[in-house]
């Protein structure tokens, strides 16, 4: 059989590279009708869970830190509720994700070091339990100065659960950003590095945020939400935003609550807008991520 001559070869492989070409601009960056990268099939659930799961995290550490700074105990409470109450609704938002309650305990079977998805589920058991038991009464000044300190085992139950759900509630914060670039999406690849700082920040926010709804005007709070404000300010100006949405979100979580706080910090109306504004930025950070790799 005689061999094809070079000006055939040329002719042939023009041929091929043009259909190819032509395979993959018909069916909008596929390869003979495939996708090349399998999308995302996650629910809202999950930026529900994202967002949820990161305030209670960070609850739990301010209550945590108030508890050994020595601040007022209210504070501390209603950072262990705040705290035990999104852990509490996470589970369900995983496990609808998800799809059936089996799924959610085979990730429970075996515990991986290196996977971000079996250290999530172990976390969030651990952190929904500590959290709970931390509610349990604890000892206050005004209980101790009135003789009514109670049972010290039941305190030191409590303090000790509050330490594991501060623990725990650091890898909450961070540990969706980090299970993000570990895919192969390139969005979220290309900010495998910053996403953890990126929702931690914004959890921060969302958990001095509702602190501050529910009244709380101590100076350690507001510096939280300035700190967290200006954090996700400068993510703003740093990160590539992948989509509308992320613009968004980054404004309402950075540069508008900042911005109140500075300007009108002492009004207490311009403080809940501010931290209106931080709740709905984070939420809106976490579905334009979501989207982005959708």
């Amino acid at each position: 059989m005689r061999k094809p001559d070079a000006a055939s070869e040329a002719r042939l492989e023009a041929i091929r590279r043009n259909a190819t070409e032509a395979t993959v601009e018909g069916h909008g960056g596929s390869y003979y009708g495939l996708p090349l990268l399998k999308p995302t099939t996650w629910t809202w659930e999950v930026p529900a869970y994202f967002f949820v799961g990161g305030a209670a995290g960070a609850a739990a550490v301010i209550g945590f830190a108030g508890r050994i700074s020595g601040a007022d105990s209210r504070l501390v409470r209603e950072a262990r509720w705040i705290a035990a109450i999104g852990g509490a609704l996470s589970a369900p938002l995983l496990i609808a994700d998800l799809g059936r309650p089996e799924r959610f305990l085979n990730m429970l079977r075996v515990f991986k070091p290196k996977s971000p998805m079996s250290v999530g589920a172990w976390t969030l058991v651990a952190f929904g339990a500590s959290s709970a038991i931390a509610t349990l009464p604890m000892e206050d000044r005004r209980s101790r100065l009135s003789g009514q300190a109670g049972l010290p085992v039941l305190h030191w139950v409590s303090d000790s659960a509050g330490a594991a759900s501060a623990l725990t509630g650091l890898v909450m914060m961070t540990y969706t950003g980090v299970l993000l670039g570990v895919t192969v999406i390139p969005v979220w690849t290309k900010h495998a590095g910053i996403l953890p700082i990126h929702f931690a920040a914004s959890s921060l926010g969302s958990a001095a945020a509702l602190l501050e709804l529910r009244g709380h005007r101590q100076l350690a709070v507001r510096r939280i939400a300035t700190t967290a404000a200006v954090i996700e300010t400068v993510m703003d100006a740093a990160i590539e935003q992948p989509n509308v949405t992320a613009r968004i979100g980054s404004a309402f979580a950075g540069p508008i609550p900042l911005a109140l706080q500075l300007l009108f910090g002492r009004s207490r109306k311009a403080r809940q807008a501010a931290a209106v504004s931080a709740l709905l930025g984070s939420l809106l950070t976490r579905i334009a991520w979501v989207e982005a790799g959708s």
